[in-house]
């Protein structure tokens, strides 16, 4: 098998530019899932009643649909509806809607393995529950999640790949593309896959890293 060299030299810039979209769409749905994830947070633990219903119907929704069917409803169906939304606003809220639903039961079970004797003695130096929670549960909570937070950033940055279902220009879409175009499938591919370890490999080794240092300052490490 030939490599045409020349090809993926010339389209590199095409590849980075589609790495850097990739890496935009996942860092923006990243840090809107957690805001959501905080604030679900923050219903379940002090048990606001109808909300609760809300937050708990939206985890079960987020974690038993496959992504490719919510972005087809949010774009394919709200129209029938009279309701029309941009591709990459559709984007942002289907994987908002996604890593909210997978954050909020990782926040929740971490919010779950904080001892509770560490409640009781809130609530015996006289922290009403806000404080409680803002600064006893919520810090440990976080430490705790952790490992499976740093997981679930993996995940819905590997995600992007279904964005191009909606001809989203992130690096799947810009691969199927240009081999459309130009025939040059394992060139293509190549570039592709190359991208996606220089994207996912340093990024994998960061969050480990701070994943330990995070976990070097809990009691007894």
């Amino acid at each position: 098998m030939h490599l045409d060299t020349d090809f993926m030299w010339k389209h590199l810039p095409d590849f980075v530019r589609a790495g850097g979209e990739t890496l935009r769409i996942g860092g923006i749905a990243i840090f809107f899932s957690l805001i959501v994830a905080v604030i679900h947070s923050f219903i379940l633990y002090f048990r606001i009643r109808p909300l609760t219903w809300a937050v708990r119907l939206h985890i079960e929704l987020a974690r038993n649909t496959p992504l490719l069917i919510q972005l087809f409803f949010l774009y394919f169906a709200l129209p029938q509806l009279g309701i029309k939304l941009s591709a990459m606003t559709t984007v942002f809220i289907a994987m908002t809607f996604l890593g909210g639903g997978y954050f909020t039961e990782v926040f929740r079970s971490g919010m779950e393995a904080v001892e509770k004797s560490q409640s009781e003695s809130g609530l015996a130096i006289g922290l009403s529950k806000w404080q409680l929670f803002r600064y006893v549960i919520l810090p440990q909570a976080l430490r705790i999640s952790i490992p499976s937070l740093f997981a679930n950033f993996i995940f819905l940055l590997k995600e992007t790949t279904v964005v191009s279902a909606i001809a989203v220009p992130e690096l799947l879409y810009t691969t199927t593309s240009y081999i459309s175009l130009y025939y040059k499938t394992y060139e293509m591919l190549l570039m592709m896959t190359l991208c996606y370890l220089v994207i996912f490999l340093p990024l994998s080794f960061l969050l480990g890293y701070l994943e330990r240092r995070y976990r070097r300052g809990a009691f007894g490490l």
